[in-house]
């Protein structure tokens, strides 16, 4: 099992080439062809606006600025991937990038986006892009941090695992990632016991070593501290250019909220976080 096909959300945000470079080191390594899409954003009018010449204008002015971000994202894709001996594909649409990335997710193995960049403009990536994309779709979401990568992610793996379903979603979509990783790490955190007379997180284990990964398990207590903030310190301690783990929320009127730890990686990851819900 592996990734055949990469979904890779491009957009003209500064991250973007973080995520170019990744998906490409990815492709080569699982031998995957990469399917990069750009989504162009709707048109929205200003409320309580009249049709007219000013509309004529603010129109114009619109599709002036998506033709010219359309190109540098066309640009940046076929320099980084399109004119290299990996197989690929360009795709735009048109549409809200969360619903689009997250449909076009169902024919692919993994998603590749980015996080939301402080202070981005509209035509960057969306600020709930990656959440809501992770939570939506059936595919595991790889999301890169806006601050790019030290070196590409899957040499040093932390898996944090809870038992619960998306945990296991977030490991499984992994798999083909940490069969190649040179250590995985297994982290649990106030782990519950799983009626295993060896402690919590050994089954995971084994159950990974039946797919040839060696992993090792370790325990943490959170105690007043913010599970997620512990999660970045252990993957810190560990050198760790990887987190899997599930994504945890449900949805409030179309709003997706994010438990604790999940809202709390997605802001403040300094390493790429493969997420699946």
């Amino acid at each position: 099992m592996g990734f055949k096909t990469i979904l890779l959300h491009v957009d003209t945000g500064r991250s973007a080439l973080a995520r170019l470079k990744l998906s490409a080191d990815l492709a080569a390594r699982f031998a995957a062809h990469v399917a990069g899409l750009y989504v162009r954003r709707p048109f929205q009018a200003p409320a309580f606006s009249d049709a007219g010449p000013a509309m004529d204008s603010l129109y114009r002015t619109y599709e002036n600025g998506v033709k010219a971000d359309e190109a540098i994202a066309t640009a940046a894709f076929r320099e980084a991937i399109g004119s290299t001996s990996l197989s690929s594909e360009w795709r735009v649409a048109d549409g809200l990038a969360e619903e689009v990335v997250a449909a076009y997710a169902r024919y692919a193995d993994l998603v590749v986006v980015g996080q939301a960049e402080p202070d981005a403009a509209a035509t960057t990536t969306p600020s709930d892009l990656a959440e809501t994309v992770g939570m939506a779709g059936e595919r595991p979401v790889l999301i890169v941090p806006h601050i790019g990568v030290a070196r590409p992610p899957g040499k040093t793996v932390m898996l944090c695992w809870n038992g619960t379903r998306e945990a296991a979603r977030a490991a499984t979509g992994a798999l083909p990632i940490l069969k190649k990783a040179d250590q995985v790490i297994i982290l649990l955190i106030d782990p519950e016991a799983d009626g295993d007379p060896e402690g919590p997180g050994v089954r995971v284990a084994t159950w990974l070593a039946r797919h040839g990964v060696d992993a090792i398990v370790k325990r943490d207590t959170a105690g007043d501290s913010d599970v997620g903030e512990i999660i970045l310190s252990r993957a810190a301690d560990q050198d760790a250019d990887l987190i899997v783990m599930g994504l945890y929320g449900h949805s409030r009127m179309r709003e997706w909220v994010l438990g604790g730890a999940s809202r709390t990686l997605l802001a403040s990851m300094t390493v790429p976080l493969l997420v699946a819900h």
